[in-house]
């Protein structure tokens, strides 16, 4: 799933090869990905892109028409840029292409999602806010006014895992799966701790690994074009889909937690003090 970094990184290269162009077509290919029927998709064509923002991780196309392309690409979607796009109307079918944009200089990009689960999600809106989605965000743990104080007061209360409060993102925008298991590697700390139990020392510990690890994910990601953000994002990874390996740290190994829907991945020696966490199917903790 794109989260902050390549959301943001995403942010960066259609800024830079959408801005001033008019968008001449919007051609859904998956009816399930139009979340909003009015304004209708087809207001959007005629747009001159203005601007392109960020919201959490939602990406906010801005037209001088005054409507918003939105999109959330959820777990397996994503954005493929196309200097050229191919001749005639893409065609509907089982394949993964859901929405195509395109510019009157013939480029565009394709929306796709792999996967039988069709969460893709594109919305024109003529406030951002109007989408559901990004209305309950919470903020943006990379803004310039969240410091470690806005974290303290935003976990105080929280009376559920830590790994849970940092992907919730009406709490904070922007972290997923991912980069919470990167985050609380970088910490130290146990993806099973409450939130609420943080001592000072840990709270900074945890807001300097969020803030670290995010901002160097953005660095990384930087002046990339949009097909190698997956890999960029894979291979900075140190603990997250690495099971078996290696901790680069101290050498443990990885393990993970399963869960219904999706898996974390932990070092043993960094974050639980050398005990193994049972996966939570068997509802205990390894002695």
């Amino acid at each position: 799933m794109p989260e902050l970094p390549e959301v943001e990184a995403l942010r960066d290269f259609l800024t830079e090869n959408l801005i001033g162009h008019e968008v001449v077509r919007v051609l859904p290919v998956a009816i399930s990905v139009l979340k909003t029927y009015d304004p209708p998709v087809g207001a959007f064509e005629g747009s001159e892109i203005t601007a392109v923002h960020r919201h959490g991780k939602f990406l906010d196309i801005e037209g001088d028409s005054g409507l918003h392309l939105v999109t959330h690409l959820a777990r397996a979607g994503w954005l493929q840029w196309k200097d050229r796009l191919p001749d005639g109307p893409p065609r509907p079918g089982k394949g993964p292409l859901a929405l195509r944009v395109a510019l009157e200089t013939g480029a565009g990009f394709d929306l796709t999602e792999a996967g039988t689960q069709k969460k893709l999600a594109v919305y024109v809106v003529h406030d951002p806010r109007d989408v559901p989605g990004v209305a309950r965000l919470g903020p943006d743990p990379l803004a310039a006014g969240f410091d470690e104080a806005r974290l303290a007061a935003l976990l105080k209360d929280e009376r559920r895992q830590i790994k849970g409060a940092l992907r919730d993102q009406s709490l904070i925008a922007g972290v997923g799966n991912a980069y919470s298991d990167e985050i609380l590697h970088a910490a130290k700390m146990s993806p099973f701790k409450l939130a609420a139990s943080l001592s000072p020392e840990e709270m900074r510990s945890l807001y300097e690994a969020l803030r670290t690890t995010l901002s160097e994910a953005v660095e990384r990601s930087q002046g990339l074009a949009a097909g190698r953000l997956k890999a960029e994002k894979k291979s900075g990874l140190r603990v997250h889909g690495r099971t078996g390996e290696p901790c680069p740290v101290c050498g443990d190994t990885i393990r993970e937690v399963s869960f219904s829907d999706s898996s974390l991945q932990y070092c043993p020696t960094c974050q639980t003090g050398g005990k193994p966490l049972a996966d939570r199917r068997l509802s205990r903790l390894l002695k």
